[in-house]
């Protein structure tokens, strides 16, 4: 009966996503904190944590150049925090040069040595 459900739980793209969701929800929380903070600095400069009570001519333009600044904080935040690496990670896998991997710690390399021993012996 639980059978179907455990295999459609256990699927690779089912585990991918809940991974892709709890990272992104906190990356987003870290990002709204950044927008947050670089949005009270940029009000300080206007004299104003934000720019909702802007209304000129009596039009409140104040909550769209708030939503504008913020939008194009995280965009930026985006593109230079994941879009740009991935980007550059790319064009290297594309010549075929691979990012450099640490090290095997000791216990790994011994581990592999005596794997390799083991095998040769048959």
């Amino acid at each position: 009966m639980f059978k179907g459900f455990k295999d459609f739980l256990m699927r690779g793209n089912v585990v991918d996503l809940a991974v892709a969701v709890v990272i992104g929800t906190s990356f987003a929380a870290v990002v709204k904190t950044f927008v947050d903070l670089l949005m009270s600095l940029i009000g300080k400069l206007g004299g104003q944590p934000d720019f909702t009570g802007w209304q000129p001519y009596e039009l409140p333009l104040g909550a769209f150049v708030t939503a504008l600044v913020a939008f194009l904080i995280v965009a930026a935040v985006v593109y230079f925090v994941v879009v740009m690496p991935l980007n550059k990670l790319a064009e290297r896998r594309a010549r075929g040069v691979e990012p450099k991997t640490t090290a095997p710690s000791e216990e790994v390399a011994l581990l592999t040595e005596i794997r390799d021993v083991l095998r040769a012996r048959g």
